[in-house]
């Protein structure tokens, strides 16, 4: 397994949590995501190799942005 840690830019509460979460999920490979609005980050377990691209073009399209 393969773990990411994503900074992201825009989550502001347990909600904006959950819809990243709720999209992460979604893709397939991914076993276990957490994210944190707080920290600004999202972990993401992955139970196959994925492009890292899959996973921050979704981020992108539920409107938050990716932190270099």
């Amino acid at each position: 397994m393969k773990e990411l840690v994503i900074k992201v830019e825009g989550m502001m509460c347990s909600g904006c949590e959950n819809r990243v979460q709720n999209a992460l999920k979604t893709v397939e490979g991914v076993e276990k995501v957490v994210a944190n609005h707080v920290d600004g980050t999202v972990t993401v377990t992955l139970n196959k190799d994925i492009d890292e691209k899959v996973i921050k073009d979704k981020i992108d399209d539920i409107g938050y942005s990716i932190k270099e």
